[in-house]
């Protein structure tokens, strides 16, 4: 047999022989949310660090990347938007609670006023748990099919 045959053969065979299931399990793209959710969890760090220090500054300086965070793009948030369905009103609900929150972080740590900058920071922290406990898990088997 000609080398360029037994090549072929050979692919093919191996990928008929291949199980579907190491097929299927190979990783899914990561949506641009990932990454957007990922810089997100470094500015809570960021921002608990500068509450750690009273670095009012600091607070200031991040809670606006929370509050204006960027967006996927239109046609990966088209697919978000309709796996989350008929929970929409829920989702915007939490995603509203979490901007509002960093807005007000935003303006307590301008006023320097500790107490006010922990609270907000709690309502957003309580914003976000709120939405990871209700979406993410789903979320993550919808689109990357782990369990």
């Amino acid at each position: 047999m000609k080398p360029i045959a037994t090549l072929s053969l050979s692919l093919l065979i191996t990928a008929f022989a291949t199980p579907a299931a190491v097929i299927a399990a190979e990783p899914a793209k990561p949506l641009a949310l990932r990454g957007i959710m990922q810089d997100l969890g470094r500015h809570m760090q960021t921002i608990t660090l500068a509450i750690a220090h009273e670095d009012w500054a600091g607070v200031e300086k991040t809670a606006p990347l929370i509050a204006a965070h960027p967006q996927s793009p239109l046609s990966e948030k088209t697919r978000i938007l309709s796996f989350i369905g008929t929970n929409l009103g829920k989702f915007k609900a939490h995603d509203h609670k979490t901007h509002e929150a960093a807005h007000h972080l935003m303006h307590a740590a301008q006023h320097q006023d500790g107490p006010a900058v922990i609270s907000a920071f709690q309502s957003l922290q309580s914003g976000c748990l709120g939405c990871h406990q209700e979406f993410r898990k789903p979320f993550i088997q919808h689109f990357y099919g782990a369990k």
